[in-house]
């Protein structure tokens, strides 16, 4: 008799989730959104230290759009040994701006970034098979802490779009600029109350259009520039002449490139745990690799390096939407905007405080989403709260004093003027010595773990009988009676 073997289904991953095209780029549309400004800032930064005409840097933000949208497809759609496959937006890394900058006024001008940009992302290819290891050092205790301080780290971005994003204009943190972001703020959590599932996931789009439309009404919002410029220009290969290499460059630049490897190191994992998929060392490996050969060729457009958007996993977060797809199509977007500037622009009029009302929410739900697998940690005769405790100390410290670094050796100042680096490393160290390293380690080892066990004192167990339960908030006895409770205060009158 023939038997045909049964061949299982393979398991769906929350990522390979498809959706109507109508709604992956709506949602994709949410997420150009919500990175927008992050993409164009450093590009603006960059342009405005090599002292480039506005016209330039318009380029420049084209092409880091342009390169942004294709590196976000490798990176969500991936081949092999490509691309994480999970919905991670990619951009121009912030990490990099200080070191960019500072090679510019070091006389190399864009050139010499350009080719700092592709001769360290080509080292940090070659490196990543190392940093796709560390995913045995992730464990809740540090990813919960990784995610927390990345959600905490965000929050004086939107505090600043709130104020209005540009701190030299003379309407910087006015009462009309934070309140158009509170209005913004309240529709998104409206919405999120009131609207179906559908409106509740677009929230955060709905918002930005409402809150857009407010400023109209209310005189805060320039279209006005968006008919002036071309319509359609494709990013022109080293439009700026060819990349030149100089060593200095190179080796500060590599410092960035470590620092982006290790951040988007903890966005693939604090995604995949949003998303509630697996991820592993190849997984991780995939994704850095896709992030260094973006970075290598993006000077080939005249754009830098690309990294992970950590406001973006807010936004998976806010939404439950897990699709990769919809990431892709906010990519597929993005290449669009490069090459039709006239649409850049028309993104660009959103209102910078109406992007600070919705971030405020997406970079708190980042947070919270770290502080619910910080709950599933075990704090009971273990180190881990003194870990917890002393990443997101150490994470917070460039967040609360920006100039905290500023008296060390600039390769120092460049990791740990990340907070999400300063944190990782920290938390990471801290894992491998308490919980790996436990040669020395005690029952109890210090006062930190004091208070984190329940404890009855002997003397109150010795006025309850068997059967006596603790319900609905009253002591009930073994006959089913109330027993009264005295406060501590008055007893003692």
């Amino acid at each position: 008799m023939n038997t045909k073997k049964k061949v299982r289904p393979a398991a769906t991953r929350p990522e390979d989730q498809k959706l109507s095209l109508g709604s992956t780029f709506a949602y994709g549309f949410q997420h150009v959104l919500t990175m927008y400004g992050g993409i164009i800032a450093p590009p603006l930064i960059i342009g405005a230290a090599a002292g480039m005409s506005s016209q330039d840097i318009g380029l420049l933000i084209a092409a880091c759009l342009f390169v942004g949208g294709l590196a976000t497809i490798l990176q969500t759609v991936g081949i092999r040994f490509f691309g994480s496959q999970l919905p991670l937006v990619q951009g121009v890394s912030f990490a990099g701006v200080s070191t960019m900058v500072a090679i510019v006024h070091g006389g190399g001008g864009i050139q010499a970034v350009f080719g700092s940009v592709i001769a360290a992302s080509l080292i940090g290819l070659l490196i990543t098979p190392l940093f796709s290891k560390i995913i045995r050092f992730f464990p809740p205790v540090v990813t919960g802490t990784v995610i927390t301080t990345i959600g905490l780290t965000l929050t004086p971005v939107a505090a600043n779009w709130a104020m209005g994003g540009n701190s030299k204009a003379p309407n910087y943190g006015s009462v009309a600029n934070i309140g158009l972001a509170a209005a913004t703020m309240a529709i998104v959590l409206l919405l999120s109350k009131v609207g179906s599932a559908a409106i509740s996931r677009l929230s955060i789009l709905l918002a930005m259009v409402l809150g857009t439309v407010i400023a109209v009404i209310f005189g805060m919002a320039d279209f006005s520039k968006v008919g002036q410029g071309e319509v359609v220009a494709f990013p022109t290969p080293f439009a700026f002449g060819a990349p030149t290499f100089e060593i200095a460059a190179i080796v500060s630049m590599l410092i960035v490139i470590l620092v982006t490897l290790t951040e988007t190191s903890a966005d693939i994992i604090a995604v995949g745990e949003i998303v509630g998929t697996k991820v592993d060392s190849k997984r991780i490996g995939d994704g850095l690799r896709a992030d260094m050969l973006s970075s290598a060729i993006s000077p080939l457009f005249n754009s830098f390096t690309q990294s992970a958007f950590a406001q973006n996993v807010g936004l998976v977060a806010i939404t439950g939407v897990k699709s990769r797809f919809v990431v892709s199509a906010g990519g597929l977007i993005l290449v669009i905007l490069g090459l039709l500037p006239v649409l850049g622009r028309v993104v660009a009029a959103v209102p910078t405080p109406v992007l600070g009302g919705a971030g405020v929410v997406l970079f708190g739900t980042v947070a919270a989403s770290g502080i619910r697998t910080l709950a599933k940690v075990e704090y009971k005769n273990n180190m881990n709260l003194i870990i917890v405790a002393a990443s997101i100390g150490f994470g917070m410290i460039p967040i609360a004093a920006p100039a905290f670094y500023d008296q060390f050796p600039s390769w120092f100042g460049t990791i740990f003027h990340s907070g999400i680096s300063s944190a990782a490393i920290m938390a990471i160290l801290l894992n491998l010595l308490f919980n790996h390293l436990k040669a020395g380690n005690s029952e109890n080892q210090s006062v930190f773990v004091a208070g984190t066990g329940r404890v009855v004192r002997e003397e109150d167990l010795k006025c309850l009988a068997d059967g006596d339960r603790y319900e609905g908030g009253k002591l009930i006895d073994c006959d089913g009676k109330e027993v009264p409770v005295q406060s501590s205060t008055t007893s003692e009158h």
